[in-house]
Formats: structure tokens, C-alpha cells, sequence
């Protein structure tokens, strides 16, 4: 082998793979945030109308969470599933509750 210290190949170069002491989160997820207070919203309204955003922010931030910069390793399926729940219990109401005339 060369005793380059500039070629990658170079076995001596190796260093064991340690994960860091503390692990670094660049700023916190506004949508992921917003989501979760629209579907607590829509919950106590039923407002059908607000749970599709609701939705969009809850797949946004599935799709971009970074779960190896997270300590805990979310990675934003509690947010989606309480998103869908609210969107469910939104349109339960037209589905199940029927006008019916005597």
C-alpha cells in the first residue's frame, strides 16, 4: 500500500462509527405544530372544512421528518394518524346522523 494519507483506500485512514453525544435538531416543524392544533380544533368544531389542511400538514410532516436528527426518532406517523382521526370524526356526522320527515 502508499503511504499517501491523501487516498481513501488507505486501511490506516479507518476510524470506528460513533453517534454524537447530543443530537442536533435544526428548528422545529411549524406545519407539523399547526397540524396537530387544527385536528384538536376540528375535534371540538367539526369543521370539515379545516381538515384538509389538517391533512396536508400532517403528510408534510411525515415527508420531511428527519428521524436520525431526532433524540427520540419520530418521524411524524402520530401526527398523520391524529389528522386522519380528525378528518374521520369531521365527516362522521354526514354519514351516519340522517334528516328523516314524519
Amino acid at each position: 500500500m502508499s503511504s499517501d494519507k491523501s487516498d481513501p483506500r488507505d486501511a490506516s485512514l479507518e476510524t470506528d462509527f460513533t453517534t454524537p453525544k447530543t443530537w442536533f435538531r435544526d428548528t422545529s416543524d411549524g406545519l407539523g405544530t399547526s397540524g396537530m392544533f387544527l385536528s384538536g380544533l376540528i375535534m371540538v368544531t367539526k369543521n370539515r372544512y379545516l381538515a384538509w389542511p389538517s391533512l396536508l400538514f400532517g403528510l408534510s410532516l411525515m415527508f420531511n421528518a428527519h428521524p436520525l436528527r431526532s433524540k427520540e426518532g419520530g418521524s411524524g406517523w402520530s401526527n398523520l394518524a391524529l389528522c386522519i382521526s380528525a378528518l374521520f370524526a369531521s365527516y362522521i356526522p354526514v354519514f351516519v346522523i340522517t334528516n328523516t320527515v314524519n
